[in-house]
């Protein structure tokens, strides 16, 4: 049994505490965060810590059956958290009826094609994970974050 599965249980049990289990797989999320916005376009806001910490406030109060699990989670949340930005960007260069800007103004706001490319993404893998969720986990673990079979 790993150490992770093995402050996950004891956590369970409340045995251990939400910063065990943050020590226990902090340069994980951060590599696995570090892979993940690679891949993202250049200029992302988003840094890999910034996307780690969001991750941990999206699933930290969860319990996890194993590493794996934990994971697996921790993946799916930083895939959101980059679509959600995406998302945002998308509705701030179409107008998003928040505020008028001067062209001048738009500097910083151009919409690049990573953004339309994750979100198609997000949406075929949304279509996999309805006929086949273990396919769907394995294109996320892979594509989003850039695990091997490992």
């Amino acid at each position: 049994m790993s150490k992770i599965t093995t402050v996950l249980r004891a956590r369970a049990e409340n045995d251990a505490s939400d910063d065990e289990l943050m020590l226990a797989v902090y340069e994980e999320l951060k590599t696995m965060a570090r892979i993940r916005m690679s891949k993202e376009r250049a200029g992302h806001t988003l840094q890999a810590t910034a996307l780690v910490h969001e991750a941990w406030m999206r699933i930290g109060d969860q319990q996890f059956e194993n590493r794996r699990h934990f994971f697996s989670a921790a993946s799916e949340a930083m895939r959101r958290i980059l679509v959600d930005c995406a998302r945002r960007k998308q509705a701030a260069c179409r107008g998003g009826g928040l505020k008028r800007m001067e062209v001048d103004e738009l500097d910083g706001l151009v919409c690049e094609q990573r953004d339309d490319e994750l979100l198609v993404v997000h949406e075929i893998l949304g279509r996999l994970e309805e006929r086949e969720p273990r396919k769907a986990e394995l294109v996320k673990l892979r594509y989003f974050i850039g695990m091997t079979g490992e």
